[in-house]
């Protein structure tokens, strides 16, 4: 396992998720939660990101060691979206379920969760798919053995 490009992707997909979020939770989705002041923080106050963003890049970093376990070969972009795919269908209707499920939001908010968190873990394989790289190994074949 190369450990240097697993931390440079998870490094990768935690910056490239800050955009997204930003971009898409931030602005594109963000009137959904002003329905629900009491369970999310105001708009101004950050005081929750550092924990937040050292938490995705551990959680980034446990995706790319996944990612690395089932690499099967083929290109960067072809692993990491089908890598993307399959963590994105996992984490956004986890997310999306239990969120309806044990807190006052309405279906509308849900569905937020679930279309937003999905195309979020779907960018975020992306991109460790094109950041990481296997160490290449030398095949039995290849070495006349």
């Amino acid at each position: 396992m190369n450990y240097a490009r697993l931390v440079a992707a998870a490094a990768a997909a935690t910056v490239v998720d800050a955009l997204y979020g930003f971009l898409v939770w931030g602005k594109v989705l963000n009137g959904e939660f002003g329905r629900y002041v009491d369970i999310y923080r105001a708009g101004d106050d950050v005081s929750g990101f550092p924990l937040m963003f050292a938490l995705i890049f551990v959680a980034m970093c446990a995706a790319a060691w996944v990612y690395s376990k089932g690499y099967q070969g083929g290109s960067g972009l072809a692993e990491g979206l089908r890598f993307g795919i399959v963590l994105a269908v996992v984490v956004a209707a986890y997310l999306a379920g239990a969120n309806f499920g044990t807190m006052r939001i309405g279906k509308k908010m849900a569905l937020t969760y679930l279309v937003g968190g999905f195309g979020e873990w779907l960018v975020a394989g992306l991109v460790i798919g094109l950041v990481y790289k296997p160490i290449a190994r030398v095949s039995a074949r290849a070495t006349g053995v």
